[in-house]
């Protein structure tokens, strides 16, 4: 079951999970109350959940599903990378985590080892995440730092070096330090980071 207030995301998401071998999508819903009432009736093994609902958070569905439904699995997918939102995830029962820049084939891999019985995020890697990484850009040099706010305007490589004036293997140079330094793997998970904290937060109200 896909929850998701953008139809275009849920219609892309179902594509691909319906073109998948042994996986149908059995309800979509596009609130907190809608997919509640959805859940209930349709029994879903996996729900494919985003953090921001009109009417409240993906942690109030996960939360509110578990209770009529204890044996349904829960994936987040969304474009906040926000160690305070994985927590909350984490604890409301999420077995991943998942950003929107991941691939079609990931999801339906992530859904397969979740239906399985698999919990892709655990306890320890919440807390070395969290531990002493309050702010993971406080280690990066000023020219890192330049380098992820130029990223989080939708720059490439190539314009990033056009802007600061240097080569564009310097550039893919900080962003290997950066990506390793700040616990991220990918340079989209750099641009998702980046627009997380300048979006007011993940939560659907201030203080939700």
């Amino acid at each position: 079951m896909i929850v998701d207030d953008h139809e275009v995301v849920r219609r892309g998401i179902a594509e691909v999970v319906e073109r998948t071998d042994g996986m149908t999508v059995v309800a979509e819903a596009g609130s907190v109350a809608d997919g509640v009432r959805r859940a209930t009736l349709v029994r879903p093994q996996v729900l494919l959940v985003d953090l921001q609902l009109p009417d409240g958070t993906g942690i109030d569905l996960m939360k509110a599903v578990r209770e009529t439904l204890p044996d349904a699995r829960a994936i987040v997918l969304t474009s906040f990378d926000d160690d305070d939102a994985l927590a909350l995830a984490l604890d409301a029962g999420a077995s991943a985590y998942l950003l929107k820049s991941v691939r079609g084939a990931e999801i339906t891999d992530v859904i397969r080892a979740v239906a399985a019985g698999r919990t892709l995020l655990d306890d320890r890697t919440v807390a070395r995440r969290r531990a002493g990484h309050e702010d993971p850009t406080e280690s990066l040099t000023p020219s890192e730092l330049r380098v992820l706010d130029l990223i989080g305007e939708g720059m490439s490589n190539r314009e990033i070096a056009e802007r600061l004036g240097v080569a564009e293997k310097t550039v893919k140079n900080h962003i290997t330090s950066l990506l390793a330094k700040m616990g991220l793997q990918r340079r989209t998970q750099v641009a998702a980071w980046v627009a997380s904290r300048k979006n007011s937060g993940w939560r659907a109200e201030p203080g939700h």
